[in-house]
């Protein structure tokens, strides 16, 4: 038990002479390789004029360069040699990536620093997509299971820029300027603040030449990344927002704050999560599911921030029955502070974590993701192995500890989106203590 394949905890790190950092994880038992590009620049380093800049510029990336004037070109390039490629806007960072079989890794470097240096941001584009992001809010505000986790976040955050929406408002998207836009993207967008990870059946020595070709050779300006911090308020109150939306399965939020990236009882929580609502197989899953047949699904997420974090417990209920599910998590949140976990509890919440992280780093795109995320917002990288030994060494009383934390009274935040006017009823459900 709690053995890595060596092949997942090899990497190297180079930063080049224009600040751009490199990081090479190589593996031998796969046929593709991952370039992933992270940029520190999300929605939380936004303001007033600004909001939904970050995700705007993530879309606009692929609508032309100068080499390859429009997004079908762009596409055409890497259709033609099998690529699956994305991008992704998140509250503290954007990330674009490109997976190919191996013998075409230098595609994915030509047309990676194409987009990310040579993006022509016309103005007949911005408009167009300008309507295409528009569409986009109206798609996540107008379903509630897609919307439920942005308006937790609303409810936690609360008039802080981690409770905005990464997309910005519409409201927002239509007064956006091209100039700020371009403006926001030559701030951020400098070779000196990104990160590569190189993962799969790479070559070590080729990556580094393809980098220092395509991307170290670009200078650029050294900025300070610069973003407003969240305090958590110390005084506590149980806080609950209700969207006012007439459907029959209503979408719960409850949850409150937690560690940030990097902390030291990052492992506790990640088993303490996994025993709440992790698998099928969990505290949450078994008393509201299969026991009571409140819900279809429940489960439990983690949110880390560089000075902040969150957890979440997330369920949709039948419109009648919140209060009732609400009680029912409730009394688990309770069951664990007051009585713990089992060591066999435990053991089996290791021993699941070990064999989903194992399975899911098989993926050369999920190695790169593990390994240019914890350069970007970490002093120090933790390996696939030394991660599983940190799960080994988390002891029951570290559960039962945790819990005692995170889960007090009067430290609830609670987000409903379904046919009520009020909070009132919910708020006396959280009111009545854990």
């Amino acid at each position: 038990m709690f053995q890595c394949s060596n092949d997942f905890n090899m990497y190297s790190e180079k930063v080049f002479s224009n600040g751009f950092k490199l990081i090479t994880a190589p593996t031998r038992n796969t046929k593709t390789a991952t370039i992933l590009i992270l940029v520190p620049v999300g929605s939380r380093h936004e303001n007033r004029g600004l909001y939904g800049a970050s995700h705007f510029i993530e879309h606009l990336m692929f609508k032309g360069t100068s080499r390859r004037p429009s997004s079908l070109a762009i596409a055409r390039e890497l259709d033609k040699i099998g690529a699956q490629f994305n991008a992704f806007t998140s509250k503290d960072h954007t990330g674009y990536w490109v997976k190919t079989t191996a013998n075409k890794v230098n595609v994915s470097f030509d047309v990676l620093s194409d987009m990310l240096f040579r993006s022509l941001f016309r103005l007949a584009e911005f408009e167009q997509e300008r309507n295409v992001i528009l569409e986009e809010i109206k798609m996540y505000e107008e379903n509630p299971l897609l919307y439920i986790d942005e308006f937790f976040e609303k409810t936690i955050y609360h008039n802080h820029i981690l409770g905005k929406p990464i997309s910005g408002r519409s409201i927002d998207i239509k007064k956006m300027s091209l100039t700020k836009l371009i403006s926001y993207r030559n701030r951020f967008y400098q070779p000196s603040q990104m990160v590569m990870a190189a993962a799969g059946n790479i070559d070590k020595s080729q990556i580094i030449k393809l980098s220092q070709k395509y991307f170290a050779n670009n200078s650029g300006e050294k900025t300070k990344n610069k973003y407003n911090a969240f305090h958590v308020n110390k005084k506590k109150n149980n806080r609950v927002k209700v969207l006012n939306r007439n459907i029959k399965q209503a979408q719960i939020a409850l949850g409150g704050f937690a560690l940030p990236y990097g902390d030291p009882q990052t492992e506790t929580l990640l088993l303490l999560s996994i025993i709440l609502g992790g698998n099928m197989s969990s505290r949450l899953f078994g008393e509201v599911r299969v026991k009571r047949g409140l819900a279809y699904f429940i489960k439990t997420e983690l949110n880390p921030y560089q000075d902040v974090g969150s957890y979440t417990i997330r369920a949709g209920v039948d419109k009648e029955k919140v209060s009732l599910t609400l009680r029912v998590i409730l009394g688990e949140l309770k069951k664990i502070k007051k009585y713990g976990v089992s060591k066999e509890e435990l053991k089996r919440a290791k021993d699941y974590f070990q064999g989903v992280m194992l399975l899911s780093l098989e993926d050369s795109s999920t190695l790169s993701s593990w390994y240019a995320k914890q350069s970007l917002f970490l002093k120090q990288i933790i390996t696939p192995q030394q991660k599983l030994e940190r799960i080994k060494m988390v002891r029951i009383e570290d559960i039962k500890s945790l819990a005692n934390r995170l889960f007090k009274k009067n430290s609830f935040n609670l987000a409903v989106i379904g046919p009520f006017k009020s909070s009132a009823p919910f708020l006396r459900v959280l009111g009545e203590g854990i």
